[in-house]
């Protein structure tokens, strides 16, 4: 590894604590993908020999009290501490190594995410409270976990009368909250961080807002930062929906379509053609007005980015670690491609003196919308 990166690993049941150095040198390969939404991933490989107890730490956590084993790794960049994964193993597995005498553990797992999809729970009641009391209620069980819940309240106020209809889980905590993000317009994802041994737990809209990072440079001569970037623009990829609202009069449902630009979602690019498909959403007749609108924002967001960009980058030339769920700037694409991205997904690859990160990026028009782009 390079004198500018260290990183540090957590092991345990349910709570994690440090590993001693001798393990996080055994460690030869990482693999970690992280999306805006759904469930993060990671892999890591260790080396050992074939008397290492090392497989002990992973391997006989199902016999234990805690039937999880958590962990947890950072990268530290100049200075600046990252956690590029909190989750739970979900395989292990030892492969042959490089010699007769040595072999290789390959630890699989997920994000914290995955112990909310393990207990199904339907029929649980909560009387009388939105759909945000609901999730904090969840999601608080998870505390003792580090899951810290970051909940975005929605316009949405629905508050039922318990003499008329109690609301009830349906399904694991996972798929609750997921559903109920969906009603309105929200997305739900736990991601690591921000300090080790914590996790946040998002349930609000997906934003697309915000200070960006340091731009990807392309053939800049010294100043250039990532390998090229490959660009498709796919205009017949955006769909407008079309929600409908019933005539509490006449029971006879009104035909909206939805835009594609929102608020959260604002036009990064200057050009984009109209939705040359529409999509009935038919489901939102049952919805209240304010309901069946949240839901087609959401499904107009989930298709309106047309331009799509695939690339690869050094961290270490870089500077930093690039983050998903934000945005970054692009220079020297062209006029077409420069501008600010979303960056719908990152695959962080870290080997001895190697930190690689492969990336997609994502946006809603060519053309940049900002006359310049900040380094």
């Amino acid at each position: 590894m390079s004198s500018s990166l260290q990183l540090g690993l957590m092991v345990g049941p349910a709570i994690p604590i440090p590993v001693p150095p001798e393990i996080v040198e055994a460690l030869v390969s990482v693999e970690i993908t992280e999306r805006d939404v759904g469930p993060s991933a990671f892999t890591l490989q260790f080396t050992m020999s074939n008397s290492s107890i090392l497989p002990t730490l992973f391997i006989l956590s199902g016999g234990s009290p805690f039937p999880i084993i958590r962990v947890v790794l950072s990268a530290t960049l100049n200075g600046s501490v990252t956690v590029l994964a909190d989750g739970v193993v979900t395989q292990v597995q030892v492969m042959p190594g490089s010699d007769a005498a040595h072999s290789i553990l390959q630890v699989t797992g997920e994000d914290l995410s995955k112990l909310m999809d393990k207990l199904d729970l339907t029929g649980l009641p909560f009387p009388a409270m939105p759909a945000e009391a609901a999730v904090a209620l969840v999601l608080a069980k998870y505390l003792a976990l580090g899951v810290l819940p970051v909940i975005v309240p929605s316009i949405m106020l629905d508050v039922p009368i318990p003499t008329d209809r109690i609301p009830a889980q349906q399904g694991t905590d996972l798929k609750y909250i997921t559903a109920l993000a969906a009603k309105v317009g929200y997305v739900f994802y736990v991601a690591p961080g921000p300090i080790p041994g914590t996790s946040t737990a998002y349930w609000g809209p997906r934003i697309k807002v915000g200070a960006p990072q340091t731009a990807l440079n392309m053939d800049m001569d010294a100043f250039t930062n990532t390998a090229r970037i490959t660009f498709t623009y796919q205009p017949q990829k955006a769909v407008m929906p079309i929600v409908f609202i019933q005539n509490q009069q006449t029971h006879i449902p009104l035909p909206i379509p939805i835009p594609p630009i929102t608020p959260l979602n604002p036009p990064l690019g200057l050009v984009n053609l109209p939705p040359s498909n529409t999509k009935p959403l038919k489901e939102t007749a049952k919805y209240t007005p304010v309901q069946a609108i949240l839901t087609g924002i959401a499904a107009a967001a989930n298709t309106a980015d047309t331009v799509e960009g695939k690339g690869s980058l050094d961290v270490l030339r870089y500077g930093r670690i690039l983050t998903p769920r934000s945005l970054v700037g692009v220079r020297g694409a062209g006029l077409a491609f420069d501008g600010l991205y979303y960056v719908s997904e990152v695959k962080h690859s870290i080997k001895a003196g190697e930190f690689m990160q492969n990336f997609t990026l994502s946006r809603n028009g060519l053309i940049s919308t900002v006359p310049t782009v900040a380094a």
